[in-house]
């Protein structure tokens, strides 16, 4: 177990308060995500030159995520397929001091190392942005509303929110949880007995494909019931037999 605590995190934080700004790695799972990474990678070639490294970690895919990533200069590892393991790989390979997680298609908004630097300067060890789901289902604007304020009010954060911290937050909680769902929710949970997130108005837009290949109302219900479950103490190896298109 992690020895760290919210004093120790607060001392290296004022000791780095003369240093250069700290710099962002952007930790990016894959599975299967050709059609995503030409789009996804030309969004985050500005803040490439900023000077944040983009590591992408491979679950296995078939088709050309692997050649595409190492095309675009990402720093690409491979690691046992499932999110919470792809990204606690990247996590761990990775050097900047503050880590930023995002989803293939999810996409940051373009002053995303600012608002990060920002949020990270104080108190707070960790946060995530709102979320724009895009598509053409009219729900999708209410759904992405609602993700936004259930996340204020509960202080968790999902996945699709471009979650980030310290690199010292990620060491103190022993990266995402192994688990293959609810990994996002287990980690916030972790996160806030460092600090209450740091919850930006600025908006990462993310892809309502979930919702539109599932069936939005069958796709929130499906959701809001395995969170309720999940509350309740059911194990997520359980819940996610019920949720295997998310992987």
């Amino acid at each position: 177990m992690c020895s760290w605590t919210t004093t120790q995190l607060d001392n290296n934080l004022k000791a780095d308060n003369d240093m250069p700004p700290p710099r962002l790695d952007i930790i990016i799972p894959a599975l299967d995500e050709a059609d995503q990474l030409p789009a996804l990678l030309a969004s985050l070639a500005p803040l490439r030159t900023a000077g944040a490294e983009v590591v992408l970690v491979d679950g296995g895919s078939r088709d050309a995520t692997l050649a595409i990533a190492r095309e675009g200069a990402c720093h690409c590892l491979s690691a046992p397929k499932g999110r919470a393991s792809q990204m606690n790989a990247g996590g761990e390979a990775s050097h900047g001091e503050h880590l930023l997680f995002l989803h293939a298609d999810t996409r940051l908004p373009p002053d995303a190392m600012a608002l990060v630097a920002k949020a990270l300067a104080g108190k707070r060890y960790w946060g995530r942005f709102d979320v724009r789901l895009t598509g053409r289902h009219p729900l999708l604007p209410l759904i992405g509303a609602a993700m936004n304020l259930r996340s204020r009010l509960t202080g968790i954060a999902t996945g699709d929110q471009a979650m980030f911290m310290t690199r010292e937050a990620f060491q103190a909680v022993g990266g995402f949880p192994a688990q293959p769902l609810m990994e996002d929710i287990e980690m916030s949970r972790r996160l806030k007995r460092l600090s209450p997130p740091a919850c930006l108005r600025a908006k990462a837009t993310s892809s309502g494909r979930r919702w539109e290949r599932q069936g939005a109302w069958r796709t929130m219900l499906l959701m809001w019931r395995l969170r309720w479950r999940y509350w309740r103490g059911e194990p997520a190896d359980k819940l996610a037999q019920e949720y295997r298109h998310v992987r």
